[in-house]
């Protein structure tokens, strides 16, 4: 998608994702065969509901046949959430990710899972956990450090309610 019109359907759709008091995370535009896929990624600090989604699927779809930005281009709309695995690339997305165990790939090489304790303007506190008994050791990343940065699913996660009790 040209920077063009990227920024055309972001200026098109922001007002009405921030209107739901959502972040617009992502706009992707490509091909499926002869249509096109524009992929609207959305979320908010606590995430996005089913309702949600579908209230704003209807008021994009609404606003993309009146501005239509992709003229006679046949297209399906997509409005999703970033997922359970979803990148880290800003630092309310680290925010959000606070209690969560992430994967990070350093600058210098090498990859840290961690569990995010919290985040600051230059980076975040983190515990890696011990392994074979040992002990789980805090570990400072700056933001500088991280090449990359993914939340890992855990099937088995203690409930944060279920800590405070």
């Amino acid at each position: 998608m040209s920077t063009t019109q990227s920024d055309r359907l972001r200026g098109l759709l922001e007002p009405l994702v921030g209107a739901e008091g959502l972040d617009l995370e992502e706009i992707e535009l490509s091909r499926a065969g002869r249509y096109r896929v524009l992929r609207v990624v959305v979320d908010s600090d606590e995430g996005v509901d089913l309702d949600t989604v579908a209230e704003l699927t209807r008021a994009i779809s609404a606003r993309l046949d009146e501005a239509d930005p992709l003229g006679d281009e046949q297209y399906q709309l997509e409005v999703t959430s970033p997922g359970a695995e979803r990148p880290l690339t800003e630092r309310r997305h680290y925010e959000r990710a606070v209690g969560r165990l992430a994967r990070f790939r350093l600058q210098e090489g090498g990859e840290v899972v961690a569990r995010i304790l919290s985040v600051d303007d230059e980076g975040l506190d983190t515990e890696v956990p011990g392994v074979k008994g040992r002990k789980a050791t805090a570990r400072r990343l700056a933001f500088a450090e991280i090449a990359k940065a993914r939340v890992e699913v855990e099937f088995n996660r203690k409930d944060k309610s279920t800590e405070e009790a």
